[in-house]
Parts: C-alpha cells; sequence; structure tokens
C-alpha cells in the first residue's frame, strides 16, 4: 500500500481525501535502467516512488546532462507533458530496482477539481518543486563546483552513495575527472 507519510508532509489530507488518493494509485515495479519516461513521448501518468533511485536527463551534443535525481517520497512526472499536454523533453530512468505507484494523471486532476484537500495538496506539491528548481537553477549559477558537490552531500547525502559518479558529476555541471578532484581536495 502506498505510504502516505510524505504526502502529509507536503499538506495534511484528512482520511476521506486520503483515502481517495490512495484509491487511484497502483504498485508498479521498474528494474534498473528502465525507461520510466522517454523523449519526446506523452505519458499520462506519474510515479510516487516508494523504494529506489530515478534520474531525468536530456542528450544534448551526443552527451546524457543529468538534471534531477529522484528518491523515495518523490514523484516522477514530465511537467511538461501533464501541464502542456505536449510529448516530454526529458528522458527518466531508474537506476536502482524501483518500487513506485502509478497514478493517472487524468484521475489526479479530477481529484483537484472535486476535493479542496487535494486541491491544496497538490498547490503545495507544486510550490516545493517549484523552489527546488529554483534553488538549483541559483546553486547552478552562482556557485563554484565545489560548493554545488557540498551542498549535495549536505542535503541529499544519500545521493553520494547510490548514485554512480558520472551522473552525479554531469548533475553538477562539470566532468567526472573534475569531480574526483574536487572529492580528493577535500579528504
Amino acid at each position: 500500500m502506498l505510504k502516505t507519510d510524505f504526502i502529509n508532509r507536503i499538506y495534511p489530507l484528512p482520511p476521506s481525501a486520503m483515502q481517495k488518493l490512495v484509491a487511484i494509485a497502483e504498485p508498479i515495479n521498474f528494474n534498473k535502467g528502465a525507461v520510466i519516461f522517454e523523449e519526446s513521448k506523452a505519458e499520462k501518468f506519474l510515479y510516487i516512488i516508494q523504494s529506489g533511485v530515478a534520474r531525468a536527463y536530456k542528450m544534448h551534443e551526443g552527451s546524457e546532462i543529468t538534471f534531477w535525481f529522484g528518491l523515495e517520497g518523490d514523484s516522477i512526472i514530465s511537467i511538461k507533458n501533464y501541464v502542456q499536454g505536449t510529448k516530454s523533453y526529458e528522458t527518466i530512468e531508474a537506476l536502482e530496482p524501483i518500487l513506485a505507484y502509478k497514478i493517472n494523471t487524468d484521475a489526479l486532476k479530477k481529484l483537484f477539481e472535486t476535493d479542496i484537500y487535494i486541491a491544496n495538496w497538490g498547490r503545495c506539491y507544486a510550490e516545493n518543486e517549484m523552489l527546488k528548481t529554483e534553488e538549483r537553477l541559483i546553486s547552478r549559477q552562482f556557485k563554484s563546483a565545489t560548493e554545488r558537490y557540498l551542498e549535495l552531500l549536505t542535503t541529499q547525502p544519500e545521493i553520494i552513495k547510490r548514485v554512480a559518479l558520472r551522473h552525479i558529476a554531469s548533475y553538477l555541471g562539470i566532468t567526472q575527472v573534475s569531480l574526483s578532484r574536487i572529492r580528493s581536495e577535500l579528504k
């Protein structure tokens, strides 16, 4: 069954609203390496990660540029696809085996229209995600590579333990060689 503690951390739902949300969530497993969303394809689902790690990346000049990691409690969604109904611009893959809960976005939108608590939960969720995106953008623009790595160590230390260095380097906007140099300088 879908764990609901992280849902209530975003915005506490009364039991009746939580039941409605849980009722539209179905468990799904992804193997390590599975593509959950594919660039230039449309999806009608979002996934809430129960266990495992995912990453989002975009191809650029033959390289994969990682710009997001998802851990337990995070949701996997193409915002462009969800908001505009157009094809996604990113690929999202499982970096570990993932147990997730699949939610049809049309069913979720209906709940937003009919349940004020779920609508407020969705608003708060969107606000939190916008804040995280803004923080990543500001960090990328104004902090050195070492500062970005230290920030990742502080805010998401599990990423360092569970994700390949090449993906972390890409996420930080540096080469793997630069990341290795930063790590050795900090020891």
